[in-house]
């Protein structure tokens, strides 16, 4: 029983087949998305594991706190001196702390976000492409084995490869799809989602610090503490 389950197993495997899809997948891909979205896909796969909007969301509240406490006292200028690893954070700080135009400030947020949302959309569109070309490889692979068939009716020992190779394409196609690139591709986006709404509230917060502590009533109001 179980020297047939293993024999079933390594029937399923065929490196040369599985290799082929691979790499028709990522052919597809890499012309569809280019090379810098296409290597971008891949090095954002260490977000999978790595990536936790929702601490970093805490983070972002306890931080934003601060510099809000800070502002309050000390005024905009002084808000640098709160820290933070997040490099999102840390780099909102600094601009918070250098703007002297409520307006500049909202508009750098706002691009900084559209940014990165068209950056993370790139990546999910490589992962979407490699899900939707996978069975149509598949689906080729499976002609092509048909077709093998079909020209060695003749010689039963030709017969059985090329069937192979006509379910496995199909097999492997399937497999691409919806066990790995979809999923990924479903994962990255609601990472991004998560991450942006974060961001999002953060520079809304910050906003409205900015307006606050560049109202001529509070600055002459800090000034005449100072």
């Amino acid at each position: 029983m179980r020297d047939d389950f293993m024999g079933l197993l390594l029937n399923l495997f065929n490196p040369l087949t599985l290799g082929v899809m691979l790499g028709g997948c990522a052919l597809v891909a890499l012309l569809q998305n280019g090379p810098h979205g296409f290597f971008r896909a891949f090095a954002a796969l260490s977000a999978l594991w790595k990536s936790d909007p929702d601490k970093d969301m805490l983070l972002a509240r306890a931080t934003m706190t601060k510099v809000d406490h800070i502002a309050n006292l000390r005024g905009l200028q002084c808000t640098d001196r709160v820290r933070s690893a997040n490099p999102f954070l840390a780099m909102a700080i600094r601009k918070l702390a250098d703007t002297e135009n409520v307006d500049r400030f909202e508009m750098w947020a706002q691009q900084m976000l559209d940014d990165r949302r068209a950056r993370h959309e790139k990546v999910h569109k490589v992962w979407q492409s490699i899900a939707e070309s996978a069975p149509a490889l598949g689906m080729a692979g499976t002609i092509v084995g048909l077709i093998g068939m079909f020209s060695a009716m003749d010689d039963p020992a030709k017969v059985g490869p090329a069937m192979a190779l006509a379910l496995l394409t199909t097999l492997y196609g399937v497999i691409i799809a919806n066990l790995v690139a979809a999923p990924i591709a479903a994962r990255l986006a609601d990472l991004t989602e998560r991450e942006l709404a974060w961001q999002v509230e953060l520079c809304d917060r910050m906003l409205r610090v900015a307006r606050r502590e560049t109202a001529p009533v509070r600055r002459a109001a800090i000034s005449a503490v100072a």
